[in-house]
């Protein structure tokens, strides 16, 4: 019923207020100005800044969903709210498979708590994924310094350990690897071959050893380095 979402005159500040009907939604920013039910496509795309293409992606992975009056495509503000969640974890480079992962998460959710916390848990990973990627893009720079100071200079070439590109990966720890550099979670990799939760957890540790990883994350950056799986 449509008393049941809130007011726009009531300025709502976070996704937790337009809540979806499936579970509860962080609270995250909102666009200003939300129009009044049902929202257009172009209206929606123009509240995030973004295309009409963009939303049909959304939609495609079944991400958000848009309704039919007649032959128009329109939105409501609970969409309004997921894709608020989308938007922001799209701001930070979340890949697409884990807002899928998080967004399945949201929909169990039992409270708003809950909800909150699947969210910082998913910025958690991102931020242990930019950090590996720093690191990766740090020993990037210094062997091309290293290499631009042999050039100039006559030196002799810089001590830079490259890690043995003769890695015996079977075919699954191949395909796992590259779910893992496609921003898969354990709990979808799981799905997506087939595999115990524990059966993904022992090809991820044996991924993580013979690169020499500490981590799932070292691994991936370490994996692209040598080029064993597309950037």
């Amino acid at each position: 019923m449509e008393g049941q979402q809130p007011s726009i005159l009531s300025k709502p500040h976070s996704a937790a207020q337009f809540q979806s009907g499936l579970g509860f939604l962080p609270s995250v920013p909102l666009p200003d100005d939300i129009p009044p039910e049902p929202v257009g496509i172009s209206d929606m795309a123009n509240l995030f800044g973004v295309t009409h293409r963009t939303l049909h992606f959304y939609e495609e992975k079944n991400l958000l969903s848009a309704s039919r009056i007649g032959l128009m495509r329109v939105y409501f503000h609970r969409d309004i709210g997921r894709m608020a969640v989308i938007n922001t974890c799209r701001e930070t480079g979340m890949p697409v498979a884990a807002i899928q992962d998080l967004m399945g998460e949201l929909a169990e959710a039992a409270s708003q708590m809950e909800a909150e916390s699947l969210l910082n848990a998913a910025l958690e990973d991102r931020k242990r994924e930019l950090v590996s990627a720093q690191s990766l893009i740090m020993r990037q720079m210094q062997q091309i310094n290293g290499l631009l100071t042999r050039a100039d200079d006559n030196k002799d070439q810089p001590d830079v350990r490259i890690p043995d590109p003769a890695i015996d990966f079977n075919d699954m720890e191949h395909h796992c690897l590259s779910l893992m550099a496609e921003g898969y979670s354990p709990p979808r990799i799981s799905r997506n071959m087939q595999l115990t939760p524990e059966a993904v957890q022992t090809l991820e540790q044996n991924i993580m050893r013979k690169l020499k990883a500490t981590n799932r994350f070292q691994a991936v950056a370490k994996a692209v380095l040598l080029g064993l799986v597309a950037s």
